[in-house]
């Protein structure tokens, strides 16, 4: 592993917890092979590092009503310091997106947008677009999932 200070054990940790983030100490420490207590120490030191950041649940979306997955392609020809504080200040005010990267290639963003159905990333548009100057937006639109939120390969 890259990271300093990260042996197999804490891979071991980072591992199950990604699985199931909801397992008790005692739990863990059993899966791992270690004392409660120095299973307790490790997640302290992970987290204190920032390598763990929180705990969140999984939720299926479609059993939320979010049936849509739309990748947003969005080509600028803007590239000051200003802008782009202004545009990632805007994008982060989008529930709907669910991921955001900046990327090389052809297009300069990309989005990860969840909703309900096609009316609904019309609105998701509408305000992606509104007062943010973009060269271009291209939307593709996801027929099925096939891995979503897939752990880190440790």
């Amino acid at each position: 592993m890259k990271l300093k200070n990260i042996d197999h054990i804490d891979l071991r940790i980072l591992s199950e917890l990604q699985k199931d983030s909801s397992l008790s100490q005692r739990a863990l420490a059993d899966l791992i092979g270690l004392s409660q207590n120095a299973c307790w120490r490790r997640i302290q030191t992970l987290t204190s590092s920032g390598v763990l950041q929180g705990s969140t649940a999984r939720v299926d979306r479609h059993k939320v009503g979010l049936d849509l997955v739309v990748f947003v392609m969005l080509r600028t020809r803007h590239h000051s310091v200003d802008w782009l504080k202004e545009f990632r200040r805007h994008v982060l005010t989008i529930p709907e997106v669910v991921d955001f990267h900046r990327i090389g290639g052809d297009y300069d963003y990309q989005l990860k947008v969840v909703t309900e159905n096609m009316s609904s990333y019309d609105r998701v548009y509408q305000r992606l677009i509104d007062g943010i100057e973009l060269d271009s937006v291209t939307s593709y639109f996801a027929m099925e999932s096939i891995a979503e939120g897939r752990p880190l390969p440790l």
